[in-house]
């Protein structure tokens, strides 16, 4: 049995036998961890599910070979989590190993033209990796806000809190920017050194954005229903289907400056801008899926995951270089670029019997798994064992501690709040009880949910269908066993009142203590 079909079988079965055991609090900071300056490499999908990928799901309709071989070469680990099952928290808790409902940001996303959400001074991936000598870059997406100036050289934003919707206030906001302005926050405020990227396909403006300039002015209204986005501003001649390849393009030039370099090791963050909507795959790999256009479009993902490992082979840089794919939350599962545009959109599942999410119940936005558990791969010749998996409970704020195991760097206690160190697990070596001493998810309106070992705890009633969970009537919460019922169907909270109460008391604890690591 190949590598494939051992971690098919592993993920049909759900095994998810975790030991509640809570980590001892020096574990994660191992000394005798030995200090490497490998390149680090992150490609983040956006909305792209569990079930999206070959090597989770055996019953996938999306052909994706490159991000199988990647795993064939690496670890799978199955019980990977974001921080938020949005957009916007997730790549907060990535870069800075908190979560982001500690920041300004309590539900949903930022919405245009909001002001950066990473607090200045604020130690990140790429800022704790500069420090260490590390050339930094982010390509692609970013959603973590900027400063944007009107004519007179002033700041403007919405002027409402962060995260709220007000379609008046964007509107009005976006009107006021000056688009020739030096742009503040962003990347660079982040402690990357290069960025370009169009900040968020569905918003405005629609223009690229090379670190703290828009390199094409945004001076059309944007009134195209196709693009399925917010109005605002538009670049003249603006392609959805060309954002994409032009900066998987730019991420690839980079490697080439890179290996120029060989001496400098660097940090690459790949923030792609899709299988998101708008469903716009590019015109060679329409029709590369049996999941209509979104599996197109998860198929170009794969293509690019392809294309930069490739680029390490060439370039002689795989070695040295640890890759990472996962994705900032589960898929919305829907496919409304195949549908009439001025009708709902129908989900991939209804329409062409592909299950984004499978095997976990709930999609994107949700406090269930299906919003928040997702693909992570990860490949570092020499360290990471290849054909591996690992069933280790993991979040993706956990990368600051792990960079920062792998480089020899001490965070401070300010920093990396909710990180672990979970080196161990990539490595494959054995250890006793789980890494993390629990786990926080959060909704896209606002729900907590917390995980130790097997055990899931459920706390508050979603607003919103689309964005949360439901509870019936009098029903104070949701506890589930996630070993024996990884499908979250039976309630058991009232039943176990005892741990109801221990985890409730977890999640205070991380709230008022304002950290969950140790």
């Amino acid at each position: 049995m190949n590598q494939s079909q051992r971690t098919r079988r592993f993920l049909t079965h759900v095994s998810l036998g975790i030991s509640a055991t809570a980590v001892l609090p020096g574990f994660a900071h191992a000394a005798e961890q030995k200090v490497e300056r490998p390149n680090v490499i992150i490609i983040l999908a956006d909305d792209l599910g569990y079930g999206d990928v070959g090597c989770y799901n055996d019953e996938s309709l999306i052909p994706t070979p490159n991000l199988d071989q990647l795993a064939r070469q690496g670890i799978c680990l199955t019980d990977a989590h974001t921080p938020a099952a949005v957009c916007s928290p997730t790549r907060y808790g990535l870069l800075t190993g908190r979560y982001a409902w500690r920041s300004s940001l309590k539900y949903m996303v930022l919405w245009p033209w909001e002001s950066p959400l990473i607090e200045e001074g604020r130690l990140t991936l790429a800022s704790m990796l500069g420090q260490q000598g590390y050339h930094t870059a982010c390509f692609g997406k970013w959603h973590l806000g900027w400063t944007w100036r009107n004519t007179q050289g002033e700041v403007v934003d919405g002027g409402v809190p962060t995260g709220a919707t007000h379609k008046d206030q964007w509107l009005s906001t976006g009107a006021q920017v000056d688009f020739t302005q030096q742009l503040g926050g962003g990347p660079l405020g982040a402690g990357f050194e290069d960025y370009f990227g169009d900040d968020v396909p569905n918003f405005p403006p629609y223009a690229f954005i090379e670190n703290d300039r828009c390199i094409n002015m945004p001076s059309l209204p944007q009134k195209d229903a196709r693009l399925h986005g917010l109005d605002g501003p538009m670049t003249p001649g603006w392609d959805q289907t060309a954002v994409q390849p032009l900066t998987a393009q730019r991420a690839l030039r980079y490697l080439e400056e890179r290996a120029a370099t060989p001496d400098q090791p660097f940090f690459l963050y790949l923030s792609l801008t899709i299988p998101h909507s708008p469903i716009a795959p590019s015109a060679h790999y329409l029709g590369k899926s049996q999941a209509g256009r979104y599996g197109d479009l998860v198929n170009e993902v794969d293509w690019i995951v392809g294309e930069v490992s490739r680029a390490l082979d060439r370039l002689g840089l795989a070695e040295n270089t640890l890759l990472i794919f996962t994705s900032d939350n589960g898929s919305t599962a829907k496919d409304g670029e195949t549908d009439d545009l001025n009708g709902k959109p129908m989900s991939v599942r209804a329409r062409f019997g592909h299950d984004s999410n499978r095997p976990w119940r709930g999609r994107k936005g949700d406090i269930y798994e299906g919003g928040h558990r997702v693909p992570f791969i990860a490949r570092w010749p020499g360290h990471i064992n290849p054909e591996t998996t690992s069933d280790e409970t993991i979040c993706l704020t956990d990368m600051m501690a792990t960079f920062a195991a792998i480089t020899g760097y001490e965070l401070p206690h300010e920093a990396g709040e909710d990180s672990y160190n979970i080196l161990p697990a990539l490595l494959g070596e054995t250890h006793e009880g789980t890494l993390r001493q629990a786990t926080v998810h959060h909704s896209g309106n606002g729900v907590f949910a917390i995980r130790q070992g097997n055990w899931k705890l459920i706390l508050g009633r979603g607003a919103d269908m689309d964005y949360g969970t439901t509870l019936a009537p009098g029903e104070p919460g949701q506890l589930y066993d996630m070993q024996s019922d990884p499908g979250e169907q039976y309630n058991q909270y009232e039943q176990r009142p005892e741990l109801v109460k221990q985890l409730s008391d977890l999640l205070d604890q991380y709230k008022q203590t304002g950290r969950s690591r140790p």
